[in-house]
């Protein structure tokens, strides 16, 4: 039997890394070839992302793949959401893309409503309102004046600005495109009435494909200088959210999932948009999955507090491996104090764990004196708002959510696992933990006819990876 290799380019908030798969016989495998940073920029009191230091770290990936031989049948690239790039109408990629962590959008959404009413804006797009969605991104470079725009003829969100870089082709592809607050999940086309009131028009996106739609294969010059074939790219679902939930390893319908990592994400699968005043008041979103499904969930700010945590006491001289960062979380678990990690507070703070005295601070809580108190605190505290935002989507799904599923890097925390299993009240099933490229791979194995639907998908994964489930226990 022939050996089908795919790479997967999976780009993070914090990091990126590419991932080999090879399907041969039924069977399912991968490895991780290269991991690169993917770190903001600020200039000038703007933040961007270096899309021009992912598109080298692509390279080198690719040029791995030559010294090891490996024969690519595709390419596909998943990132975060909501951020896109600039391109003019010869092409050129009109500088940085902005991130979505500039501070830029702080009260955008109440600005844009003034124009069109929030409900009417979750009525069309059935999107959470968060003040960094691309609409409001677009609403508030308009009024900087942004150059970039003004020279702009299209958009190209992340993942498909890099596949444009690799191929010189351009798409939109409709899971990305599905967080920016401008695409009607219905008609699954932009809303150009929302669009007008930054003064664009839809013809600022290109052709909206579906995942599993070949962009494109690397350019000439591109495979000539890493010395490879020209191999297609495929349009995956480009949200890494939307290729974590297609690794999901269910058999059937009707589960919950949360991907855990810097953002914890937590949702269902349907076939059709929920939104509804219930779904309105609460905020959640409705999200473009796989073969037209919608991934109904709410954001939650994940392992962000922890990561950023990390970095102020490493900077301070103390740096802790994940092992230590558990064995800190439980000799402290029963340190008293919560924060909500949704607080905007915590979104980009100068000093994380300052935001977490400060928070409990003006709560009248104890405040965490030892590292290992702060880890606790940022643990228990994710466990709790995990219970809250399960109750909410218990109350909205139209099944019984009877098992969780914890996917992502996050699902390696047996900790966290057995605390989120403790507070929610049923089975948390963890694993994989490498969903996203696996969801990437198997919408490229898709594309090449090896799998038929996400059902067939997710019984090959549930095969191929080992699982843990961690019962609720009485503390």
């Amino acid at each position: 039997m022939k050996t089908h290799y795919f790479l997967a380019i999976d780009i993070g908030a914090t990091s990126g890394r590419t991932i080999i798969a090879s399907i041969v016989d039924g069977k399912f495998a991968m490895e991780e070839i290269y991991r690169f940073p993917n770190n903001m920029l600020e200039l000038q009191g703007k933040y961007y992302w270096n899309i021009f230091g992912l598109y080298e770290s692509i390279k080198e990936s690719l040029r791995i793949c030559v010294r090891k031989q490996i024969t690519l049948d595709s390419i596909g690239i998943d990132t975060w959401g909501v951020d896109f790039g600039y391109i003019a109408a010869d092409g050129s990629i009109l500088g940085l893309p902005r991130s979505y962590r500039d501070p830029y959008t702080v009260g955008a959404p109440e600005d844009f409503f003034q124009h069109i009413p929030k409900k009417d804006v979750y009525n069309s797009t059935g999107i959470q309102i968060m003040e960094f969605n691309s609409l409001f991104q677009l609403f508030r470079a308009r009024q900087e004046d942004f150059a970039p725009l003004k020279a702009a003829k299209e958009i190209l969100f992340t993942p498909d600005l890099l596949a444009y870089m690799l191929t010189g082709n351009k798409v939109c592809e409709y899971t990305i495109a599905s967080t920016s607050q401008f695409i009607n999940p219905v008609t699954k086309q932009a809303e150009a009435s929302l669009l007008n009131v930054a003064g664009l028009s839809s013809a600022i996106l290109p052709p909206i494909v579906v995942p599993g739609t070949k962009v494109g294969e690397l350019t000439d010059a591109l495979a000539k200088e890493i010395g490879i074939a020209k191999i297609p790219v495929i349009a995956v679902a480009g949200h890494d959210t939307a290729s974590a939930i297609v690794a999901v390893p269910s058999t059937e319908p009707g589960f919950a999932y949360l991907s855990s990592g810097t953002w914890s994400l937590m949702g269902i699968e349907v076939e059709y948009p929920i939104i509804t005043s219930e779904s309105f008041d609460k905020n959640f979103t409705n999200e473009g999955g796989i073969e037209n499904t919608t991934r109904f969930l709410k954001n939650i700010t994940g392992m962000w507090l922890l990561e950023q945590c990390r970095k102020e006491w490493e900077r301070e001289g103390r740096a802790y491996s994940y092992t230590q960062i558990t064995e800190m979380a439980t000799s402290a678990i029963r340190f008293p104090s919560l924060v909500n990690p949704d607080d905007p507070a915590f979104a980009n703070p100068t000093n994380m764990v300052k935001a977490i005295q400060t928070s409990c601070e003006k709560t009248g809580q104890q405040i965490p004196v030892s590292d290992a108190e702060y880890v606790a605190c940022i643990f228990n505290s994710l466990a709790k708002r995990y219970k809250e935002v399960l109750d909410m989507l218990s109350d909205m799904a139209p099944f019984r959510i009877e098992k969780l599923h914890v996917i992502g890097g996050g699902s390696k925390n047996r900790l966290l696992n057995q605390l989120t299993a403790n507070a929610i009240g049923i089975p948390v099933v963890a694993g994989p933990s490498e969903a996203t490229a696996i969801g990437n791979c198997m919408v490229q194995a898709k594309a090449m006819g090896l799998v038929e639907d996400r059902w067939e998908m997710r019984k090959l994964i549930t095969a191929s990876f080992e699982l843990e489930t961690f019962y609720p226990e009485k503390i």
